[in-house]
């Protein structure tokens, strides 16, 4: 049994495949993805200039964060296990003539057996409540970033109000994500990611949470970890 299908749920792939031609439409299902970019762009490039650097996107999806960072300046490599959404992001970067960026169909693990200690900054956001093992995943970016590096991660809190607002507000009462796309069980406590991150060698350098007013549809940066939130690490 390989890597690739220890640490993926096959449920999860399916479902982000059976969307992926709709990835690049900005009022999709993928809506939400499009509009926090701008926010998880510059706040990446505000710690991590990106320009010259080299950068993996763990999780890449169809590409939205790869693409915007290579536009950036940065050189980065995106990586997935879902194939039709990969495919969607090569065909993106061809239509746009984005630069330096390249996707593979590659587990993280794996590709950090690979080419460990060779990438400036790793990013890995929206995804690890997707995965079986999280802690899995931070040692294999962990091991891919250079020493001194940076590791960008975001994902969901696990408490009630999460769940009113993340499942419930999201998924069936503003519909902005497919009733479906996340499991309250698999969100992550910011202690427990705290903890997975310290095992894996990453240093915490920044916590920001992010907030949505659903009548402006306008997301913004925030203290309040509450729901979304997002961690800047560096390695050791």
């Amino acid at each position: 049994m390989t890597e690739e299908i220890l640490n993926a749920d096959p449920g999860e792939l399916a479902k982000f495949s059976e969307l992926a031609h709709r990835w690049w439409d900005p009022e999709s299902e993928f809506r939400p993805l499009h509009e926090i970019n701008p926010l998880r762009l510059e706040w990446i490039n505000s710690q991590f200039p990106l320009k010259g650097r080299r950068v993996l996107d763990v999780g890449c999806g169809g590409g939205i964060l790869s693409d915007s960072m290579a536009r950036k300046g940065a050189e980065v490599v995106g990586i997935d296990l879902a194939t039709k959404a990969l495919r969607v992001a090569q065909l993106h970067a061809l239509e746009a003539a984005t630069p330096n960026v390249e996707y593979r169909e590659i587990s993280v693990e794996a590709l950090a057996q690979q080419e460990p200690a060779s990438f400036d900054a790793v990013t890995c956001m929206e995804m690890l409540e997707h995965v079986p093992d999280p802690a899995s995943v931070l040692r294999a970016c962990s091991r891919l970033v250079k020493p001194g590096g940076w590791v960008f991660i975001s994902t969901i809190n696990r408490n009630p109000k999460s769940f009113l607002f993340a499942i419930v507000g999201a998924e069936y009462v503003l519909n902005l994500l497919p009733r479906g796309t996340h499991e309250y069980m698999k969100f992550i406590k910011p202690s427990e990611m705290a903890g997975y991150c310290r095992a894996a060698g990453l240093e915490l350098a920044s916590t920001r949470g992010m907030e949505y007013n659903p009548v402006t549809r306008r997301y913004w940066l925030s203290a309040d970890t509450s729901v979304n939130y997002l961690l800047a690490t560096r390695k050791t």
